[in-house]
């Protein structure tokens, strides 16, 4: 992206000029507004950053309550909700406002997470009038607390099996709800332990004797402050990080609820006991449903690159102040960051997090339009559900790494609470598991490009998806995903058969697409070809899967850094010329080629990278480095990052 070529010499390059304020504008885009709005809350509540630390549990979750509370009132929160609730009804703004919020303590946006996006959510996406009426008002403000209570301790991400069973009883017109072991207990449960009156608890539906599959209920857990007769909750404790958030485990000893009580969007059971459904098969109708709270993993994706922007804020500034050992005899002690070694740790983790910001975009408009628009569209809403699924995984392991490696280049300071790394590796680990583990969303990435997101996308289990792929001719496979129009353009874009990727100049944006482009379309045709192998040798499809899902998650992972790049790249092509469209070209040229580099096994292994390119890339990264570094600190000042929230006193000063 940049002007220079591997080949431009040093004397010739012009270090470009960064305007912040315009910069964070590109950034912050079309909601800047509500951006603005948020961090002013963080601001106005700064001092939960230490009140996280001197604080007792108890004390703490009141805090982080009346905090959400006190943002609901200025319309941050509910901007997700229809107007006429008292909401904004704009689905975009209300991520924006959750990545932005991630800037400040975790504990409050986890706790915002669960009211208004699972648990208001639910409500929103699953339940038709009568529940958005009796409920979204007082939702919305605060007033009424509520849970989402799907997860359970015996079967985690594996939603279809869960074990608490909700049966009609047609006499008294009711849903009797029951936990039938440990197994089937909910646990984890945001707003359990303290807070939460309702709860949108998902349960296995019997009708009849029939088991209709998983459906959500609207189950109260509180009255008056009491647990109410039937309902058992136990506090799940401490825990690494969050302690802001009253997580619980919650029984069902035969508790009753009203039959108006079944989120009835996809399914309704009548008074005498008819179980009926728009959606005929019980497994799209399940993915339909799970598919409309696809909202939290687009947020928790979004607030994982937030909190890798106030890491490497805090690393990045401190990189620029803190001297250590001189360079000549007799000299200043040299800066952190003048250090080769130094840019090496944090620059490219800075390429990545712009890189995966306006990933983050494109996945945050997708999701609003599927929300917001007049149509259905089944293709759009599963293009969407992978996408989400994968900018989740790609984005919450960045946050885990950046903090890591951004409180290790504070030295001893960063070890320090006071100094924030604390607290942000303590909170921010479990993004990686919340919402999805990340491993099983790549697993759903991969699914989808194996089928092209077709029709029978929905239908298909792990051993599903073995038979399905196997029932075709790997050539049908490929000429069914989209990745294979990748291999054409590759061959279009840079004829010369093996000799292509030695022509084209490092610093081409179409290089280095090509480069991601043709390793995800290798990837998936041999996936393809594995699992056709396995069943062409008659073995189990479990076990043909279970052997190729280290290739499986490999593909999905390149898909998704292609994606990546693909957003990065075009969004560098839309701006206008000057000092902020080369910055960001230096730090789209980093982040391809640093991808590139950290998989070059697999590049020359499959004969696209010489011994002598992966050298030059390298040279090329570390250049790249060199001039990203007087940039350094606007480029993270520039993510708009309150300096309250940074919460780093011996670091920055």
């Amino acid at each position: 992206m940049a002007t220079s070529d591997a080949t431009t010499s040093p004397s010739r390059y012009v270090q470009p000029e960064i305007d912040v304020p315009a910069l964070t504008e590109v950034l912050d885009g079309e909601y800047a507004g509500i951006r603005d709005l948020v961090r002013t809350n963080l601001v106005t509540h700064a001092s939960v950053l230490e009140e996280a630390d001197e604080l007792g549990v108890d004390a703490f979750r009141e805090r982080v309550r009346e905090i959400v509370v006190a943002m609901a009132a200025t319309g941050q929160t509910g901007m997700g909700f229809p107007g006429e609730y008292g909401g904004g009804g704009d689905v975009g703004a209300s991520i924006a406002a959750f990545e932005t919020l991630a800037f400040g303590d975790l504990s409050v946006l986890v706790k915002t997470g669960v009211q208004f996006g699972l648990f208001g959510g639910a409500i929103l996406h699953l339940g038709t009038e009568r529940h958005h009426a009796a409920h979204l008002p007082d939702l919305i403000t605060g007033r009424l607390m509520g849970c989402f209570a799907m997860t359970e301790t015996g079967h985690g991400s594996n939603v279809q099996a869960l074990g608490t069973v909700a049966r009609y009883d047609a006499a008294s017109r009711e849903f009797v709800l029951t936990t039938p072991d440990d197994g089937a207990r909910k646990d984890y449960i945001g707003n359990a332990a303290r807070h939460g009156e309702l709860a949108v608890v998902f349960a296995q539906l019997e009708v009849d004797g029939t088991s209709e599959g998983v459906h959500a209920f609207v189950v109260p857990l509180r009255s008056g402050g009491r647990v109410v007769p039937g309902v058992r909750i136990e506090d799940d404790g401490r825990k690494m990080g969050l302690n802001g958030v009253d997580n619980g485990r919650i029984r069902f000893d035969g508790v009753r609820v009203p039959r108006e009580a079944l989120l009835n969007r996809f399914a309704d059971v009548s008074p005498e006991g008819v179980y009926t459904s728009p959606i005929e098969n019980p497994n799209r109708r399940f993915f339909t449903m799970l598919g409309t709270l696809v909202q939290g993993r687009v947020s928790v994706g979004g607030a994982g690159v937030s909190v890798a922007k106030v890491a490497l804020a805090i690393a990045v500034k401190y990189a620029v102040r803190r001297r250590q050992f001189e360079a000549n005899p007799g000299a200043e002690e040299q800066l952190l960051l003048d250090y080769g070694l130094h840019q090496r740790r944090l620059l490219p983790l800075v390429a990545r997090t712009y890189a995966l910001h306006f990933a983050q975009d494109v996945v945050r408009a997708q999701l609003h339009e599927v929300f917001s628009g007049t149509e259905d569209d089944p293709l759009a809403r599963r293009r969407l559900e992978s996408r989400a699924a994968g900018t989740k995984a790609l984005g919450t392991w960045h946050a885990t790494r950046t903090v890591q490696e951004c409180r290790e280049a504070c030295g001893g300071a960063g070890y320090l609470a006071v100094n924030r790394f604390a607290a942000l590796k303590g909170d921010s680990d479990v993004f990686t598991t919340f919402e999805g583990d990340n491993h099983v969303l790549l697993q759903l990435v991969a699914k989808g490009l194996l089928t092209d997101h077709a029709s029978e996308f929905e239908d298909l289990d792990q051993l599903g998806t073995v038979r399905y792929v196997t029932g075709l001719a790997v050539e049908t496979v490929m000429e069914r995903t989209s990745a294979h129009k990748l291999l054409e353009r590759v061959r279009d874009l840079l004829p010369g058969g093996d000799e292509w990727d030695r022509e084209a100049g490092l610093l081409d944006p179409e290089y280095q697409l090509a480069m991601v482009r043709y390793r995800e379309e290798h990837m998936l045709a041999g996936v393809a070809r594995r699992l056709k192998r396995g069943i062409d040798q008659k073995r189990d499809p479990g076990a043909v899967f279970s052997q190729v899902q280290d290739h499986v998650i490999a593909l999905a992972h390149a898909h998704v850094e292609r994606l990546v790049l693909e957003a990065f790249v075009e969004k560098v092509r839309t701006l206008p010329e000057g000092g902020n469209k080369a910055a960001l070209g230096l730090l789209c040229d980093l982040f391809a080629l640093s991808t590139i580099e950290a998989d070059r096994a697999w590049f020359m292994e499959h004969g696209r990278l010489t011994v002598q390119r992966s050298k030059a890339i390298t040279r090329e990264v570390n250049d790249l480095c060199r001039k990203v570094r007087p940039l350094a600190a606007d480029l993270v000042d520039a993510w708009g990052v309150p300096p309250e929230v940074l919460r780093a006193p011996d670091l920055l000063g």
